[in-house]
């Protein structure tokens, strides 16, 4: 009998070993979990109401099992509980309010039992590996890791990590690229989550930085700091660009990612299964940087414009087909590298709509200045476009003009002043006529032109007004970034982007800002408030 009883101590310790070296945790971690097992089974022996507990030996395997209950004058439960003549047999001396340790004998497991303890340990050493997993690999996002595709569900791959798995969702594989069972496959570290089904690892290889962290595995320079990968932008599987700059005067940055023959890059590119990479010159000064990005097309000139975030790209004709791209993908990804919107257009179309501009500043001044075409010409020449520009403008700048004196320029600031309060005047009654409460006129930052732009989308009432997100209202429109001919576009294609143009926040074409719109709202909300209190 005691030959047996030190075989099952012997297996029970073999048992935790092999568990623990198979999901490489802490054998501690196994043993109580077997523990927790054994408590479980001598609860629904004994009774579920008994405060039992077991403790397994790590070296030897002796398993010791017990109930803890209290001393007390009167017992009212009689599974917890013990007067203090019995608790004297149990251990001399207890008084009342000690807790003491009263032995149980070890019990057989039955096939249930057995069944139900085996559950319990593999749920124990389940969350144990699960926690394991995410503390591993929690820290190393944004690392490349190499496993083996071991199965693909509903376009998805999940890859074999060696002690965990990660998912490639199909948004983030390279398009058409063919991933079989067994293959193995380089991935960047997308997340880790942890979840109630265990940690999820997803991974990417169509992420920008999947490449930036190619590049530094092939090319010293980067992996040390000394050329830097400013910015990147990826059409996966097609086509990518990135913006270098060396912190080394002496080492050129495109020349090193490119290799030697163009070994590194090539090694890249393979990775990537073909993907054409462009390796650009980054620059501070954004126009340059623009002019770089949309190589191979030339440039003829850049007009930024810093409030709206656009940048306007000038190409010659023959060069306009060039700098779109097919499908407008150079222009997408010069716009993701440079982070601007990139309008293209050719010396024609630039032409043309600096004319149109120019008629358009001239009638608006000859109109509300009334002054002759000359006059209001030579204003726009000089510069001026709006009415505010020339009502706010230091007189100086006005009377510095070629033909102009300070009381010329002093009489056109007030001719523009009284052509603003009309405009503001007109505004107002409109606003009055669509019914906007007079309260909004109060809050910071609105207009009376912007009230009636909200009048008109039915935003009336300060409630009105409190219950949009700051992006409803002042969230700009989507940039277009390619122009192309109308009648070279299809129908379907004008009509969507059409739509996606006109996406945007009510106050979008007012330029605010996103502090501004916050400020906005919560005045806005501010009765609410008052209200509560």
């Amino acid at each position: 009998m005691a030959s047996a009883i030190t075989a099952n101590r012997a297996e029970l310790l073999a048992i935790a070993d092999a568990v623990a070296r198979e999901k490489l945790i802490d054998r501690e971690i196994v043993i109580e979990a077997m523990e927790d097992a054994i408590q479980r089974a001598a609860r629904a022996r004994y009774g579920a109401e008994n405060d039992i507990r077991a403790k397994i030996d790590g070296k030897t395997g002796d398993m010791r099992l017990w109930r803890v209950v209290e001393v007390v004058e009167a017992v009212d439960d009689y599974f917890k509980q013990v007067s203090v003549a019995d608790a004297q047999k149990l251990q001399k001396g207890a008084v009342v309010g000690d807790f003491i340790v009263d032995p149980l004998p070890p019990i057989e497991f039955g096939r249930i039992a057995a069944q139900a303890a085996k559950q319990v340990i593999f749920q124990k050493v389940r969350d144990a590996e699960r926690e394991r997993q995410y503390e591993e690999f929690k820290d190393r996002a944004s690392e490349i890791i190499t496993g083996v595709v071991k199965r693909v569900e509903f376009g998805h791959v999940v890859v074999d990590l060696g002690r965990a798995e990660g998912v490639i969702r199909r948004d983030q594989q390279i398009p058409r690229e063919v991933v079989r069972v067994g293959d193995r496959v380089r991935s960047l570290i997308l997340s880790v989550r942890r979840e109630n089904r265990g940690p999820q690892i997803f991974l990417s290889r169509a992420h920008p930085d999947f490449m930036k962290k190619l590049f530094a595995q092939e090319v010293p320079e980067i992996y040390d700091g000394i050329i830097e990968i400013k910015a990147a932008a990826r059409d996966p599987g097609s086509r990518a660009k990135i913006g270098v700059i060396s912190h080394d005067s002496s080492i050129d940055p495109v020349g090193a990612c490119v290799g030697m023959k163009g070994s590194r890059v090539q090694a890249v590119v393979q990775e990537m299964q073909g993907e054409k990479i462009d390796i650009i010159p980054w620059s501070p000064d954004t126009a340059t940087f623009v002019v770089n990005a949309l190589q191979p097309a030339q440039v003829a000139r850049v007009v930024i414009d810093e409030e709206e975030e656009r940048i306007e790209v000038v190409v010659p004709d023959d060069q306009l087909s060039l700098a779109i791209g097919r499908r407008g993908q150079n222009v997408r990804l010069a716009s993701q590298l440079t982070g601007k919107a990139i309008d293209i257009l050719t010396e024609a179309d630039a032409s043309e709509k600096r004319q149109r501009e120019f008629l358009q500043n001239s009638e608006l001044f000859q109109n509300e200045l009334d002054v002759d075409e000359t006059l209001a010409q030579l204003l726009v020449a000089e510069g001026f476009g709006a009415l505010e520009e020339v009502a706010y403008v230091e007189l100086n700048e006005l009377a510095s003009i070629e033909g102009f004196d300070e009381e010329l320029g002093a009489e056109l600031q007030s001719r523009a002043q009284e052509a603003l309060e009309r405009r503001e005047a007109a505004a107002r009654e409109e606003r009055r006529t669509l019914g906007v409460e007079d309260a909004l006129a109060e809050l910071p930052y609105l207009t009376e032109a912007m009230l009636v732009t909200l009048g008109k989308a039915g935003i009336k009432t300060l409630d009105d007004l409190a219950d949009l997100a700051t992006d409803e209202l002042i969230q700009k429109k989507r940039a277009e970034q390619r122009r192309r001919p109308s009648s070279d576009r299809p129908e379907r294609e004008r009509d969507r982007d059409q739509r996606e143009e006109n996406k945007g926040g009510v106050l979008a074409e007012y330029g605010l800002s996103e502090d501004q719109g916050n400020e906005i709202i919560m005045a806005a909300r501010a009765h609410w408030f008052e209200d509560e209190a």
